[in-house]
């Protein structure tokens, strides 16, 4: 007989304010701060950055609601989140390498911290999702 996992209100709240503010970033992209944004895409993404962001700001809504709404699905969003997380790093990285500011980022040093933060974005989204709690099918293929 299979466990149903526990969650603890810690790992319900963070999801819950993960989920939250990945749908405010995602209408920033959309909206209020597009070009802040178009900053962060690489010149390498083969694609318009206008579009770019735009693309971005649709998955980062979908995924902000799935993360903050989806409960048995809890271990895979948490795991796409933090794949997402990932997969936007690049972007981060040539904020910093091409002296680009956005989003208050206006020197070297604060672009260089900013890049420290995203592996806490990571594990904020395995945490929150679950899939770092012992017994799930998830924890013992990441630790």
């Amino acid at each position: 007989m299979e466990t149903k996992p526990r969650y603890t209100k810690t790992q319900n709240f963070s999801r819950i304010a993960l989920g939250a503010m990945l749908v405010t970033a995602g209408i920033g992209h959309l909206t209020f701060s597009r070009k802040e944004f178009q900053a962060q895409v690489p010149d390498w993404v083969p694609v318009d950055k206008d579009t770019t962001v735009l693309l971005s700001g649709v998955a980062e809504i979908l995924l902000g609601a799935a993360i903050a709404g989806l409960k048995k699905e809890r271990v895979t969003t948490g795991i796409v989140a933090a794949s997402f997380f990932a997969a936007v790093f690049p972007g981060n990285i040539a904020q910093y390498r091409n002296h680009r500011d956005g989003f208050g980022l206006d020197t070297d040093n604060k672009r260089l911290a900013r890049l420290f933060f995203q592996p806490v974005l990571m594990g904020w989204a395995l945490f929150g999702g679950g899939a770092l709690n012992k017994g799930s099918k998830a924890h013992s293929r990441i630790l």
